[in-house]
């Protein structure tokens, strides 16, 4: 079982950064991908952006050219870099591991951007 532990978020003004990472209790570099979700209040989980075992990126419109998800398997780490932010990014931000025996979820992190 693998634990996932998010840092990094806060508040931030609108057009501002933050960097979130995500540390793993276990290897990562077995996953299928390793994910950044988030889920505002009163809506549905969605998918921010999405990294594979072979480093290929997939990335929510409505973030596209802001955010930048990578991976560390040596450290078992996985980032979003975020840039530009704006108010509709608030929200929960989750970090996944998606293997074959199964997904696993960390426990979150808020990330506030004022207008």
């Amino acid at each position: 079982q693998v634990q996932l532990v998010e840092s990094g978020g806060g508040l931030v003004q609108a057009g501002g950064s933050l960097r979130l990472s995500c540390a793993a209790s276990g290897s990562i570099s077995s996953s299928n991908a390793m994910g950044w979700y988030r889920q505002a209040p009163g809506k549905q989980r969605e998918l921010v952006a999405r990294i594979n075992r072979s480093g290929s990126t997939t990335y929510a419109d409505s973030v596209k050219g802001r955010f930048t998800i990578s991976r560390d398997n040596a450290k078992n780490t996985v980032c979003l870099q975020m840039n530009s932010l704006k108010p509709e990014d608030t929200a929960v931000y989750y970090c996944n591991a998606d293997f074959f025996i199964g997904d696993y979820w960390g426990q979150g992190t808020q990330v506030t951007v004022s207008s």
